[in-house]
């Protein structure tokens, strides 16, 4: 595997796979984003040693994030058309949100056993 062969920490990993999620939340839904990247990702992931259920709960905060990244984050027009105000105004009240979402994804990240105590208490069974 090309991506093993360059020694990334598994932290870059991460953040390379956050900045394409974004990217790609900006253009195509979340559902059609996880389809195309999670045979390839996935595997990425278990290398660089995390969790499985860990990753789609990333996975997820991620793609939200991405649909509602500007310029063309498709929640922001769903948003618009429900709100009836103009993108600019969308855009800026989706920024705490984003900040939210981006810290989330962080503190995850940085303390996986977070998201993972409750299935780890169902397992303990």
């Amino acid at each position: 595997m090309a991506v093993a062969e360059m020694k990334l920490s598994p932290y870059a990993v991460i953040l390379a796979l956050s900045v394409l999620y974004i990217i790609l939340g900006c253009l195509m839904d979340s559902g059609s984003m996880i389809v195309i990247t999670l045979p390839f990702a996935a595997p990425i992931v278990k290398l660089a040693g995390f969790d499985p259920v860990w990753f789609g709960i990333y996975l997820v905060i991620m793609s939200e994030l991405g649909q509602i990244t500007p310029p063309v984050g498709f929640n922001l027009f769903v948003l618009q058309n429900v709100a009836q105000k103009p993108i600019g105004y969308i855009t800026r009240a989706t920024v705490p949100f984003m900040l939210l979402l981006l810290l989330s994804a962080l503190i995850i990240t940085f303390f996986p056993g977070i998201p993972l105590w409750l299935p780890g208490q169902m397992m303990s069974k």
